[in-house]
């Protein structure tokens, strides 16, 4: 009973994955394959054996820089395929692009069918208490955005203490943000469980005082089947089972996919 109920929750954690190409010599042929694999995630002989085929089970985003946006929505486009495709603007990972620059990236992006687009904060806004500019900031990203979702990145692992985690969760969230995500991936430090408690009981926080609920996305250094179950059960326990959907969950890491794929060979096979 226990290697049912978890491979049931490593499937379920597949829909929360978004899988990333962002490499400096990514080509079309990349953001091709990464398409192909973000549709058909799980061998079908293993869903057969699951009766999982008719559950459309497939990861719940596709990131690529803008140079890709045009390529990876063409291979996105068939009947049946829902997967939205994200893009990170000039300023990722660092933060520090000029702002009109990153404004106008992030129109052209969503001009060129991008339905979600991950920001990077200024790190430096936060440690200087420059909260009234962070929050302009963010609310010129969420106005360029338009229909598209945005997700701001706090990049904890250089924001210094858990009290500037919270209050740059609680600004973005003010600002219109969509989803808080912990980290690029990039910095040395990445997601931890400490941080993710801070930014989940913020997003509790405010969806007491105002109704709003945002999406959590933890990213970076989440690379096992256990640690995907850590999150979804973190989520679970502090906000409940109406987040648990890709609507408000998201789980930042492609890496994961090959470990939770090996999991469920094992579960169907025995080997």
């Amino acid at each position: 009973m226990k290697k049912v109920w978890q491979a049931a929750w490593l499937l379920k954690a597949i829909t929360f994955i978004g899988l990333t190409t962002l490499s400096d010599d990514d080509t079309s042929s990349n953001v091709q394959r990464l398409c192909y694999k973000a549709k058909y995630t799980i061998r079908e002989a293993l869903l057969k054996s699951l009766n999982m085929c008719d559950k459309g089970l497939m990861t719940t985003a596709v990131y690529v820089y803008p140079t890709w946006v045009c390529d990876a929505v063409k291979a996105l486009k068939a009947p049946g395929c829902t997967i939205p495709v994200a893009s990170m603007p000039t300023g990722f990972p660092a933060g520090q692009t000029h702002l009109k620059t990153v404004l106008e990236e992030i129109i052209l992006a969503v001009e060129n069918g991008v339905t979600e687009i991950d920001v990077v904060i200024n790190r430096t806004l936060v440690q200087t208490d420059q909260r009234e500019a962070l929050c302009d900031e963010i609310c010129q990203f969420h106005k360029a955005c338009g229909e598209s979702h945005l997700k701001v990145i706090l990049a904890t692992g250089e924001l210094g203490f858990l009290t500037h985690v919270y209050k740059a969760s609680m600004i973005a969230m003010m600002a219109g943000s969509d989803f808080i995500k912990i980290s690029t991936g990039k910095e040395t430090v990445n997601a931890t469980f400490p941080v993710a408690i801070v930014m989940l009981r913020a997003i509790r926080d405010f969806f007491w005082k105002t109704g709003n609920k945002v999406g959590f996305k933890p990213a970076g250094g989440i690379r096992s089947d256990k640690d995907s179950l850590a999150c979804l059960s973190l989520v679970k326990e502090e906000l409940g089972d109406e987040w648990l959907m890709p609507e408000l969950f998201r789980i930042g890491a492609s890496t994961l996919v090959s470990d939770i794929k090996r999991q469920i060979y094992h579960h169907v096979t025995g080997r």
